[in-house]
């Protein structure tokens, strides 16, 4: 019997999902509280703009969970990470026997909602790839890429072979037996690129090609990777590819900004990544922008909280953190200026 699907949240990442899901035959119902989202899918349909062409696909979609008509076997969260537990909870009744609940969010969110149907329900999914949502149900494909799922056990199931086939349709799919991994190594790069681009108020590609804005990058990575070190947590390489324990600084790479070999050809590589994914906006800053809270307390706000822990420093996921929440409460602008103000800031601390 084929699965049905239930994609909640209908921003860039899951109105991706569902419309592609649905182009190849899959039975999917997208569910958003946003009843001008729902409206615009069911009479519009799913418009997918990617690569200089746009694809219209015709899709379900609901704006309440009283509309939803049986049970689901996969029931993909797309929300923001500060919705994703009320989302869990709201949705778990609706999940079949045997079905999964899958995280596509940033963050370590499987450890979250694992309480609330049981952990071996829980699938997480690593995705790889940007999208934006331009206006209600037009969505923008702004990278290309595909997923890591796994288990926080690192247990191999059919339910999970099941979803890696039907996602493979957005895009590859690879099975990971290291979820842990894999989700420290992409909140490395989500507490840089992310914030980073919440606070510089633009894309990707424009941010990245300035010095400063690498160096905090590089500072805020490597902050990361220290805790996960802390934690005895195996790194992945995103994308297959993108190391993280080579990227963070060495001790010596941090007490200088310039005239390494190494930290010349690390600012490469945020160049190169800034230029492939170049179009990618931050989605904390359009969570800002319309009014919601941003996730920076489940991304740069994750280091801080276990570094304390562990008796470690994370000053520049403080810094940044606590950037990010004054911009949210209307206290700074985002701006390029902004930016400035967090590495002079950053540097002054580090001097004190």
């Amino acid at each position: 019997m084929q699965p049905r699907f239930l994609v909640v949240g209908a921003g860039g990442i899951g109105g991706i999902v569902a419309a592609q899901l649905t182009e190849h035959g899959h039975d999917v119902t997208a569910l958003t509280k946003n009843e001008a989202i729902a409206a615009a899918i069911r009479e519009q349909g799913f418009q997918v703009r990617e690569n200089g062409s746009t694809s219209v696909v015709r899709g379900k979609a609901v704006s309440a969970l009283s509309e939803l008509e049986g049970q689901f076997d996969f029931i993909l969260l797309a929300t923001q990470p500060p919705q994703v537990e009320e989302a869990a909870r709201e949705c778990a009744p609706r999940l079949a026997s045997g079905g999964s609940l899958v995280c596509f969010q940033n963050g370590l969110c499987e450890e979250r909602v694992a309480p609330i149907v049981g952990s071996e329900r829980v699938i997480g999914a690593v995705v790889a790839w940007g999208a934006s949502m331009l206006s209600p149900g037009v969505y923008d494909k702004t990278s290309s890429g595909g997923f890591q799922v796994g288990r926080l056990d690192g247990v191999e199931t059919p339910a999970l072979q099941q979803l890696a086939r039907a996602l493979e349709c957005v895009g590859e799919t690879v099975l990971s037996k290291n979820l842990g991994g894999a989700r420290w190594s992409k909140l490395a790069i989500n507490n840089a690129i992310s914030s980073l681009g919440t606070v510089g108020g633009d894309r990707l590609g424009v941010l990245m090609r300035k010095r400063h804005v690498r160096r905090l990058a590089l500072e805020i990575m490597t902050e990361t990777v220290r805790v996960a070190e802390a934690l005895k947590i195996k790194l992945e390489k995103v994308s297959g590819t993108l190391d993280l324990e080579w990227i963070a600084l060495t001790p010596q790479e941090e007490s200088r900004s310039v005239g390494s070999a190494s930290l010349f050809a690390k600012h490469a590589l945020l160049l190169a990544v800034g230029a492939r994914y170049r179009r990618l906006r931050s989605s904390m800053l359009s969570a800002i922008e319309r009014g919601r809270v941003p996730a920076v307390e489940f991304l740069n706000g994750e280091v801080v909280r276990r570094s304390e822990q562990l008796g470690l420093q994370a000053p520049v996921n403080r810094a940044i953190r606590d950037m990010v929440l004054n911009i949210a409460a209307g206290k700074e602008k985002s701006s390029r200026e902004a930016l400035i103000r967090l590495y002079q800031q950053t540097r002054q601390a580090a001097r004190a």
